[in-house]
């Protein structure tokens, strides 16, 4: 996520860095750079030249040219100018006493709406909340079985009805079951198009005088860059926005739309799709992307997404397990798969501090066929395998590579890294922990 600009920026203030005292001049020479990496970015020209002009305002000043440590002064007050673009504090959404509130999403086809309806009430789901979804999309094909479908997996209802009923229509009625079955919010999942026009924003002008919704969010594809910041000044001059959700930000390696959007419409960011699990999405806080942005992480966020990955109990357990030696590749299995719901190594170095430059070489796209080719040659092996891999042997190797669709190879390599793994819960035992995170991962270090 934003990789691009990521490395461009510390590329700048490493060097900034390295000079000690600093002139006019050499702030002057850094902030030329730092433009020519944001409008590389796609980012909007007047957010480039009103944001360098606010920095460049108090980074002349003689309490930083005279500072011991200028370069960290400088860095510091872009954070604080890059969260100010960005909307300087989390918005939540608006709540209504009494009755359901409404959550209206629009946006155009392809911008991840449906996806994002369903994750939005499994967020809520997982809050206490009580969601209900609204097919109100009948113009996409397949878009009502797609909702419902999705809806089904995740365990939160879905109302709809057959696609000839109006949209209106089938809100009003969705509205009622919802005061009926006690649902405390109502998440609407609209119709789109492959591009704005009269009737698509007629309907939605209809549909939100019937639910009256406290929020109405776009769903914007980040990856279009300067279009998707158009996109949204012109939903939010026809219907009004409360919001707006940045959808495929883990493939937006510019970040033009993240760092333009609020500053040129007015409108707050109120969530970030990451990814495609039904867990990637997360509320937007602007002091952690602009962290990110400047490669100094974001603990925060990675402390959320771990505590929601893993069970407090389960923990424990497993921590038992470690300290008395009993550690096995069924253990094994089920921490690849909790890791695996927070995101790619790579996703995740990227939010710890001074990590983002290796975040790159890490697994990040082949995760998913790996996890899957470990959990074949796992479970392929009979239980007491698992329970003691010692007793593998090459006709035991041999019978779970066919069994599992790999090469006895494959197997060997798992069985030398779940030896590995033991050797560090040992040492983690006996209170000794690897000196760094590179060394969990056989990564060289400087």
């Amino acid at each position: 996520m934003l990789e691009a600009l990521t490395e461009k920026l510390t590329s700048v203030f490493d060097k900034l860095g390295r000079k000690g005292r600093l002139s006019e001049g050499d702030i002057d020479d850094a902030l030329r750079q730092v433009r020519m990496a944001l409008l590389e970015a796609d980012v909007n020209f007047k957010v480039v030249k009103e944001f360098l002009s606010r920095v460049r305002e108090r980074a002349v000043g003689s309490d930083v040219l005279r500072s011991l440590t200028p370069a960290q002064q400088i860095i510091k007050i872009v954070n604080e100018e890059l969260i100010t673009i960005l909307g300087g504090q989390p918005e939540r959404l608006a709540s209504v006493a009494g009755r359901p509130a409404v959550v209206l999403l629009v946006g155009l086809q392809g911008s991840g709406k449906t996806t994002t309806a369903v994750k939005l009430a499994l967020q809520l789901k997982q809050q206490g909340q009580r969601p209900l979804l609204v097919a109100a999309d009948t113009r996409r094909p397949a878009a009502i079985q797609q909702l419902k479908l999705l809806g089904e997996q995740n365990g939160v209802p879905v109302y709809s009805e057959d696609a000839t009923t109006a949209a209106p229509a089938i809100c009003r009625h969705a509205l009622k079951q919802a005061e009926e079955q006690g649902s405390t919010w109502v998440i609407v999942d609209t119709q789109g198009r492959l591009h704005i026009d009269e009737d698509m924003m007629q309907e939605l002008a209809e549909t939100k005088s019937v639910v009256q919704p406290p929020e109405v969010l776009l769903t914007v594809d980040a990856m279009i860059g300067q279009d998707a910041v158009r996109v949204a000044q012109e939903f939010h001059d026809r219907i009004g926005l409360t919001g707006l959700i940045l959808t495929k930000m883990d493939g937006d390696a510019r970040g033009g739309a993240a760092l333009s959007i609020r500053f040129v419409t007015g409108v707050p960011i109120k969530y970030l799709g990451t990814g495609e699990k039904m867990e990637a999405l997360e509320v937007f806080h602007p002091d952690r992307l602009a962290s990110r942005i400047l490669g100094m992480g974001d603990m925060l966020t990675l402390i959320e997404r771990a505590e929601t990955a893993f069970d407090e109990q389960q923990v424990k357990k497993l921590e038992e397990k470690m300290r008395g030696g009993r550690f096995d590749l069924e253990d094994l299995l089920g921490q690849m798969r909790q890791i695996h719901k927070m995101g790619s190594l790579g996703r995740m170095a990227e939010m710890i501090p001074g990590f983002s430059k290796i975040a790159p070489r890490l697994p990040d796209g082949d995760g998913e066929a790996q996890l899957k080719k470990i959990e074949a040659i796992i479970l392929s092996m009979t239980h007491e395998e698992r329970r003691n891999p010692a007793i593998i042997d090459g006709r035991r190797r041999s019978r779970i590579a066919r069994g599992s669709g790999t090469s006895p190879r494959d197997v060997n390599q798992l069985l030398n890294q779940f030896r590995h793994i033991q050797k560090i819960t040992k040492s983690l035992t006996r209170g000794k922990l690897p000196k760094n995170l590179g060394a969990m991962f056989d990564m060289p270090t400087r």
